[in-house]
């Protein structure tokens, strides 16, 4: 048993309590996400009469308003900090969900997906940064993995209670929805409270350039954000489009939606930590290249439930189909954004961070435009297009992998836990 045992011990993340408790504000305000996020396109199209092509375009608008409030969103985070900066994202948030329930006509979905999308322009480069500094350099990958699992278990719990209250049935349901996820946000602002954050490096002699010149300057890193943009467009937002899918085409329940999105995130909170563990002195973009083709074959297991089956049968095979997409965003975690921060000097981690979100925003512009249309016109062809989008990516990911400077190609070894061994201390600021 002492083996076991052992392997149980390395998979501690070490990370300091002011991580933890982060991460715990993560998973309450998560919680609140995975409660609503399920339910937007039904919510807008069964419950307020829009159409998915332009319930589609609404969840782009927010990608475009996030996109647009990036640039600003990383400066603010260089001059104010991190947690300053994750705080103004989670109010903008928390009033936007609470508006939802007023809804009536399409534009009013366009304005209040757009203020969240400025809110979610400075949560996530707020966040990063703020992990980032209270993390040894050693433990990044740690925090980051820790974060994607704080992220799905409170995203697979809130589906679950998302897909116990919502009813088209009942209009009123979705009201309860929103308002607790706001209140979920409300929660976060009251743990950073506890937070300080260490102040960023001063920079080196020869790190004197600032502004976003110097960071797209950097073209790996410039190649990276290209690839980000397809994960997320035909990995994240095509499966975002799968709970209408499956009701609409399929005819598969609320539960079952909420139980899709469960199993999805149950997977990667109970792997997300050996799977960091097993990726460490491991070639990053090679993971990233197996997550796209994770991404493309459970793309095309979703295309045979839609093809040869309906209502359970159809959502035991959408479950396995989240299972892949889920195994693909466990290499993520660990990878991607760690690469940003090894990749960034410290006085433009903000500005790295933000281009990063942008990045995610705009591929959350391509995959709702393209996929909701698409989707309205021929649910079907909305699969296999993602698959192939996504070998494409595969590709690109080794083609980056030989560019990138020998010292970031690799995760970082962790060091292993001795019995009493404290945590380890933020890096000196």
């Amino acid at each position: 048993m002492r083996a076991p045992a052992t392997y149980l011990r390395s998979l501690d993340p070490r990370l300091p309590r002011q991580v933890w408790l982060v991460q715990a504000g993560g998973v309450v305000n998560s919680l609140g996400n995975g409660i609503v996020f399920p339910f937007i396109v039904i919510y807008l199209h069964n419950v307020r009469g829009i159409s998915f092509a332009a319930a589609g375009l609404a969840l782009s608008a927010g990608a475009v308003a996030a996109l647009a409030a990036g640039f600003s969103a990383g400066t603010i985070v260089d001059r104010f900090g991190g947690r300053n900066t994750l705080l103004l994202g989670l109010l903008l948030q928390a009033a936007s969900f609470l508006l939802f329930p007023l809804i009536r006509e399409a534009w009013h979905a366009f304005a209040l997906l757009a203020l969240e999308g400025a809110g979610t322009a400075c949560f996530w480069p707020g966040q990063s940064t703020l992990l980032s500094r209270l993390t040894p350099a050693e433990r990044t990958h740690s925090a980051f993995a820790l974060q994607r699992i704080s992220m799905n278990l409170g995203l697979g719990l809130g589906g679950v209670v998302g897909g116990l209250i919502a009813s088209t049935r009942h209009p009123g349901s979705f009201t309860t929805l929103f308002v607790l996820d706001a209140a979920t946000f409300l929660v976060f602002i009251a743990v950073l409270g506890t937070i300080p954050e260490p102040a960023p490096q001063e920079p080196e002699p020869h790190e004197t350039a600032v502004g976003y010149r110097a960071v797209l300057r950097d073209r790996n890193f410039v190649w990276l954000l290209a690839l980000n943009v397809l994960f997320v467009a035909v990995g994240y937002e095509v499966f975002a489009l799968l709970p209408p899918f499956a009701k609409n085409y399929a005819g598969v329940s609320e539960r079952w939606v909420g139980t899709m999105w469960l199993a999805n995130t149950l997977l990667i909170v109970l792997i997300q930590l050996p799977v960091s563990k097993a990726l460490e002195g491991r070639r990053r973009m090679r993971a990233l290249a197996l997550m796209s083709l994770l991404f493309a074959a459970a793309a095309l297991i979703v295309l045979g439930g839609g093809i040869w089956l309906t209502g359970t049968a159809a959502a035991l095979v959408f479950v396995g189909a989240t299972l892949a997409f889920g195994l693909g965003e466990t290499l993520q975690g660990p990878t991607q954004a760690p690469l940003v921060a090894d990749l960034a000097p410290d006085h433009l981690r903000g500005r790295y961070f933000a281009l990063g979100s942008m990045s995610w925003s705009a591929g959350s512009i391509l995959g709702p435009a393209i996929g909701g249309p698409l989707l309205g016109w021929h649910p079907l062809a909305v699969w296999p297009l993602a698959a192939a989008i996504s070998v494409a990516a595969a590709a690109g990911c080794l083609a980056l992998e030989r560019r990138l400077p020998e010292r970031v190609r690799r995760s970082p070894v962790g060091e292993g836990l001795t019995e009493g061994e404290p945590l380890p201390k933020p890096a000196p600021a």
